[in-house]
This record gives structure tokens, C-alpha cells and sequence, in this order.
């Protein structure tokens, strides 16, 4: 048995696009399943996502499916252990990733979030899906608790710093420049 456990939506800030997303705990572990609809350079996107994450918010696996620049997408990514694979094919770069990372949606930055402690920091590494392509890379990302709700969100590879706001779920609700959470 499922339960929706919260929901979020969020409007692109730097291109056309929004996104929803449902955290539901699927018994022994929790899942987001999300829809990205949005335009870039290639065209318009129409993404549906599945992310499946163990008890302690670790991916175990992610699914997305939709359209992208006028082509059929169908992407199944899982992690056994410390190996991943996309469409059952081994990514040996991504060896020891703990998360997903859609570069499409702010979505997947809750599960280092739900990891991360009232106080401190956490470092992780994602294996980012970013378009075209798939292209897949680790990402290796900081997260810093700070006042006020705010994290600091740091992300190794693309020298990227910004502070998120995060509700009670999670879920970001301001990334600067890219995203904003509101009502659908």
C-alpha cells in the first residue's frame, strides 16, 4: 500500500516549463513520481519521472519516459550496490553514487535533503542525468543546514553555489534563478 506523504509544484524561472511531483512512502522505502513539462534549446519536453529510494533515502532505482526534442525517451536507472546501470547497461563513472540528480527538476535534491542532519552538512554523490543525450557524470554535492531555512547547496563539477529554501517535506521551494515552488 502507498500514501502521498506531501506534494510539490514548482515554475521554471529561467525558461518555460513547471513541474509537479508526489512523495509517497511505498512501505519500505519512498518514491517520487513527478512530471516535468518544459521548452529548451531542443524543443518542448514532456518528462514523466519514478525515483525509488530505500528506508534511509538512498536511490535504488529511477525510471523517466515521456518526449523529449521530438524523440521517444524510455531511461531505467538502478543501483545494486555500488554499481549503476542505465537500460541495464553498467555506467562504471558512476560507481558508489548514492542519488539520482535529474537535472530537469528540483525534485531530486530531496533525497540528500531528507539525509541531511538539523545540523551540519552532507556530502554526496549523484550520478546526474542531464539533456540531450542521457548524459550521465557523477556530481559531487555539498548540502550546509544554515538559519532561516536556508541550505547551502554546493555542486563540485559545475562550481554551482546557491542557497535553496526548503519546506518541512524537504522539497525546495526557491532555488535562485531556476525554480519556485507554488500552487499549481
Amino acid at each position: 500500500m502507498t500514501e502521498t506523504i506531501a506534494k510539490a509544484h514548482w515554475r521554471a524561472l529561467d525558461r518555460d516549463g513547471e513541474d509537479t511531483c508526489r512523495l509517497v512512502d511505498a512501505g519500505q522505502g519512498w518514491m517520487l513520481v513527478g512530471h516535468a513539462r518544459f521548452r529548451d534549446g531542443h524543443g518542448w519536453a514532456a518528462l514523466d519521472y519514478v525515483i525509488r529510494t530505500d528506508a534511509d533515502w538512498l536511490t535504488t532505482s529511477a525510471d523517466i519516459t515521456g518526449d523529449y526534442a521530438g524523440e521517444t525517451v524510455g531511461w531505467h536507472l538502478a543501483r545494486s550496490g555500488a554499481d549503476w546501470s542505465l537500460n541495464d547497461r553498467l555506467q562504471p563513472d558512476l560507481t558508489g553514487a548514492e542519488d539520482i540528480d535529474l537535472s530537469f527538476t528540483p525534485a531530486t535534491n530531496l533525497m540528500p535533503l531528507r539525509r541531511l542532519p538539523q545540523v551540519g552538512r552532507l556530502t554526496t554523490c549523484a550520478a546526474w542525468l542531464r539533456l540531450p543525450g542521457p548524459l550521465l557524470s557523477p556530481l559531487h554535492q555539498s548540502y550546509t543546514r544554515e538559519r532561516g531555512g536556508l541550505v547551502l547547496y554546493e555542486a563540485e563539477e559545475s562550481d554551482f553555489k546557491t542557497h535553496l529554501k526548503v519546506d518541512e517535506h524537504g522539497f525546495v521551494t526557491h532555488y535562485p534563478g531556476l525554480w519556485q515552488a507554488g500552487d499549481p
